[in-house]
């Protein structure tokens, strides 16, 4: 125990948002060091990693056919074990390359999504512990969300948090520093890009790319009327007659894309609440809902909510960052951590 304690006045201790789209790394003392795209790209020809984050997903759709540039991370669940891990002790040797082998491995404190099961949670420690960790705790999204924003999650008081990321919504109740009543839902950030590449392939027989997709919801993708329409440049393959083609796109007609992903997310919002406790709905009514996530950055996504649910909603400051500075936050208390942590896979326990 003593030396456990001594190992980590020394260590980086280290809290990982291990997103589906973007992977934040936060350093004890330091903040937020690292993010990057959750993308590795791998020569198959001798099975070495050519290039992991940023520089990965630069060859996205560009690689020649010996070299794949893949998402080890689907809906925010690792689908490649080996490439998870990989990528994850090239986030966590990044950290250390100063005096490493001076240095006791690192705690590390994960953000996992709230309906991962067993062997999921497990593939997640153990890649971590692979990686180089010395201590795993796994702690669920959303809170960890709820705690990058400073929600008075320990408090009898219902605060509703909606994490938008790239492979999932997640949408929860958190009272008692526990989670009341949640729902998941595999709508988010990477499906909406899916939602524009069908809608220019429908209207406008052009085929896109995913990168070129995202640029354009970014750019003007929105889910209320915007003041000042907008316009973008849309670029890709015609599929009648094969060559490059270029269009002009407006923001009523990405939002009409948009319209199916977003109405799901709403309608599970809305059920999410009917399911909460009447006590906790009051305090909902009366405090808001918060976004967080890279999904809240979409134009009036929050007043979209606020009108459907009649509530108010609010952005969060910096809301991609929200769930990596929680994990942050919780190196720093281990009382806290300690009574949020899901159970370790490797102690056989279920989830109250």
């Amino acid at each position: 125990m003593i030396f456990d304690r001594l190992l980590g006045k020394f260590s980086k201790d280290v809290g990982i948002d291990l997103g589906t789209a973007n992977t934040l790394v936060y350093v004890k003392d330091k903040g937020i060091v690292i993010n990057e795209p959750s993308v590795v790209a791998i020569n198959l020809k001798n099975d070495q990693i050519l290039a992991v984050g940023t520089e990965a997903r630069k060859m996205i759709g560009k690689t020649p056919a010996h070299i794949i540039a893949v998402k080890p991370l689907v809906d925010g669940v690792i689908s490649d074990f080996e490439i998870t891990e990989k990528m994850l002790k090239y986030f966590i040797d990044k950290i250390h390359q100063e005096g490493f082998n001076l240095l006791p491995r690192p705690r590390v404190v994960i953000g996992v999504p709230l309906d991962i099961t067993e062997v999921e949670r497990k593939a997640v420690e153990d890649a971590a512990v692979s990686a180089g960790a010395r201590e795993v705790y796994l702690v669920d999204e959303s809170m960890a969300a709820a705690i990058g924003c400073r929600l008075p999650i320990e408090e009898a008081i219902g605060n509703m948090i909606v994490d938008m990321g790239g492979g999932t919504t997640e949408i929860s109740v958190i009272s008692l520093g526990g989670i009341v009543t949640w729902k998941t839902i595999k709508i988010a950030g990477d499906e909406m890009n899916k939602n524009i590449i069908q809608y220019a392939r429908s209207k406008f027989n052009l085929l896109l790319g995913e990168k070129v997709a995202e640029e354009i919801k970014i750019k003007i993708g929105s889910a209320a009327e915007l003041k000042q329409p907008i316009e973008a440049q849309m670029r890709g393959r015609d599929l009648i007659t094969g060559l490059p083609k270029e269009i002009i796109v407006n923001d009523e007609q990405i939002r009409e894309a948009l319209a199916k992903s977003i109405k799901v997310i709403i309608d599970n919002i809305k059920a999410t609440l009917e399911i909460t406790p009447p006590e906790l709905v009051a305090d909902i009514y009366e405090r808001g809902i918060l976004l967080t996530g890279g999904g809240a950055l979409l134009k009036g996504i929050d007043i979209a909510i606020s009108r459907a649910t009649q509530i108010p909603v609010y952005v969060a400051e910096d809301p991609l960052t929200a769930v990596v500075r929680g994990t942050g936050y919780l190196l720093d208390d281990m009382r806290l951590l300690k009574n949020i942590t899901a159970p370790a896979a490797s102690e056989g326990k279920s989830r109250i």
